[in-house]
C-alpha cells in the first residue's frame, strides 16, 4: 500500500525558504542553465556558485535564502581557468577568495551513464552536502543519444534522485541548437524534449549581435521578464551583471492656466489685454478668456479699463485712525 496523506496535513514552506537564489533558481531546484555557444552559461553558471557559497546577491540583484557549500565540476575548462574565473568574480565582490566554500571536482573525466562514477558522485555529494551541485556541461557527461529519451530520462533521474536524498540543488550546463533563437527558449536546448521538462528553474542565454539576454523559467512560480546582461571589469575581476535600461526622461510639469495667467501679471506689473496675455501664456483664446472670467470671479485678478491686472487688496484701517 502506498502512503497517503491528507492535503492540509502536508508541509507549508514560508516564501523566504522557497528559493536558493531569489527569483532565479527554486529552493533544492535541478534545472539547466542553457544557451548556443559562447553565451556566458559557464560565466553565469559560476555566477551562482560564488553567490550561493558567499551569500552574496546573484547577478548583483537576486538575494541568498541560505548560503551554503558548492560543488562543481566544469569539464571542459583547465582547472587553472576554473580558478581564475572564479578568482576575478570573488575578487569584483570583494570577497576572501581563500575562504569561499566552493570545491572543484579535478577527476579528468566522470561518465553519469557508468554506473560507477554514478556511485562515486552520490558518494562525493554525501561526504560534502552541497547547497549546490553545479555540473558544466552536460555533454561532457555522458555517451548517450541526447535525442533517445529513453537514454536521456534514466540520467536526469538520477540527478533527481540526488536532490531528493540530500537536499542539494542540481544546476546542469547545456547546449542549445545552433540557430535556433526563434524557437521558445527551452525548446531551444539541444536533445530530447525530457531536458526542457525535467527543470524546476531553467535560465536560458541567447546573443544577438552583441547584446546577451537571460530569460528565466520556473515549474512553481512567475517567470521574471528577460534580463540583458554584460560581462564587465577587468581582466583580473570579470564578472556578469545586468544592464540596466536607460531611464525615460521625465515629463516637463505642465503648469495650470489659471497660474500661467497669474505669474504673467506679476512678472508685467501692469494690467495686460487679451493678446497680450495670450501670447505670454501660449494659449488659445477660448482657453485663456473662460481663465480670465474664473480668476476674475474668484476676487484674484480684476478687469480694468487698461486690461487685466491681479488684484490689489485694500488697506486695513491703522489702530490710529481707528482710535481718532
Amino acid at each position: 500500500m502506498l502512503r497517503v496523506t491528507r492535503a492540509c496535513r502536508l508541509s507549508e514552506q514560508p516564501e523566504e525558504a522557497r528559493w536558493l537564489v531569489s527569483g532565479l533558481w527554486a529552493e533544492q531546484a535541478v534545472g539547466i542553465v542553457g544557451g548556443e555557444p559562447k553565451c556566458c552559461k559557464s560565466f553565469l553558471a559560476l555566477d551562482l556558485a560564488v553567490s550561493v557559497a558567499s551569500g552574496t546577491p546573484a547577478l548583483g540583484r537576486f538575494p541568498i535564502g541560505k548560503p551554503g557549500r558548492v560543488i562543481l565540476y566544469a569539464a571542459e575548462d583547465a582547472l587553472t581557468v576554473v580558478r581564475h574565473r572564479l578568482e576575478g568574480i570573488a575578487r569584483s565582490r570583494q570577497l576572501d577568495f581563500a575562504s569561499l566554500d566552493v570545491g572543484v571536482i579535478t577527476e579528468p573525466v566522470v561518465r553519469l551513464d557508468l554506473e560507477r562514477d554514478r556511485l562515486a558522485l552520490r558518494e562525493t555529494i554525501e561526504r560534502w552536502r552541497p547547497r549546490l551541485l553545479v555540473l558544466d556541461p552536460f555533454v561532457r557527461l555522458h555517451r548517450i543519444d541526447e535525442n533517445a529519451v529513453a537514454e536521456v530520462a534514466p540520467l536526469l533521474a538520477y540527478l533527481r534522485e540526488l536532490q531528493r536524498s540530500f537536499g542539494a540543488a542540481v544546476l546542469l550546463v547545456h547546449h542549445a541548437r545552433k540557430g535556433a533563437s526563434h524557437v521558445r527558449a527551452g525548446q531551444a536546448l539541444r536533445g530530447s524534449s525530457e531536458l526542457h521538462a525535467w527543470g524546476d528553474s531553467n535560465l536560458y542565454l541567447a546573443r544577438k549581435a552583441t547584446a546577451l539576454t537571460l530569460t528565466i523559467e520556473h515549474r512553481a512560480a512567475a517567470s521574471p521578464a528577460p534580463l540583458a546582461l554584460e560581462l564587465a571589469g577587468a581582466s583580473d575581476a570579470v564578472t556578469l551583471r545586468i544592464v540596466e535600461p536607460p531611464s525615460k526622461p521625465s515629463e516637463p510639469r505642465s503648469i495650470p492656466i489659471e497660474e500661467r495667467v497669474t505669474e504673467a501679471l506679476k512678472a508685467a506689473g501692469r494690467p495686460l489685454s487679451i493678446r497680450q496675455l495670450r501670447a505670454a501664456c501660449q494659449v488659445r483664446t477660448a482657453s485663456l478668456t473662460g481663465t480670465l472670467a474664473a480668476l476674475t470671479k474668484q476676487g484674484a485678478i480684476e478687469r480694468t479699463s487698461a486690461g487685466y491686472c491681479i488684484r490689489t487688496q485694500p488697506e486695513l484701517p491703522s489702530m490710529t485712525a481707528s482710535l481718532t
